[in-house]
């Protein structure tokens, strides 16, 4: 199995025992609505905030993922994906102290071309190698959003 295959398996496992407990959480949510006791009312109420707040979570940061991929196919296919030749411990961490190194030619790119949502993909991915996950998704979030506008303007 490629570990891009293990990798949605593993996030299609985890999306399902997520919608479990979104689903035992409501049900209690419900029942305590159901039950006609203000305070029982006003509790349940509150708890069923929370499988809402999950299920919003969730489909956002599913499309945003499927939104990266199609942008990583559209740069594979215009030839313009970097390769990742980051050193690697036995266990498969990338080397932070290289990622370090190599980060300020994606920041510099962006700074140059702060439209380009190529620019802004490549730096998200130059985020994440170093570490920093926030602003890794901060960037790709814009590379998406550039990648839309751009799209509809083309339409438009």
């Amino acid at each position: 199995m490629s570990r891009r295959a293990r990798g949605i398996l593993v996030a299609a496992i985890a999306v399902a025992l997520l919608l479990l407990y979104v689903w035992a959480v409501a049900w209690r949510g419900w029942a305590l609505v159901t039950s006609g006791r203000a305070v029982g009312v006003a509790l349940g109420l509150a708890v069923l905030i929370i499988p809402l707040l999950v299920v919003w979570f969730v489909v956002r940061e599913v499309g945003q993922a499927m939104a990266v991929d199609a942008l990583t196919k559209r740069l594979a296919d215009e030839g313009g994906l970097h390769e990742d030749d980051l050193p690697r411990s036995p266990g498969g961490r990338i080397d932070r102290s290289v990622a370090a190194e190599q980060f300020p030619a994606a920041r510099d790119a962006v700074a140059a071309e702060p439209d380009s949502w190529r620019a802004w993909f490549h730096l998200g991915w130059a985020y994440d190698a170093a570490g920093d996950r926030r602003h890794a998704r901060e960037s790709l979030r814009r590379a998406v959003r550039l990648e839309r506008a751009e799209r509809a303007g083309r339409r438009g």
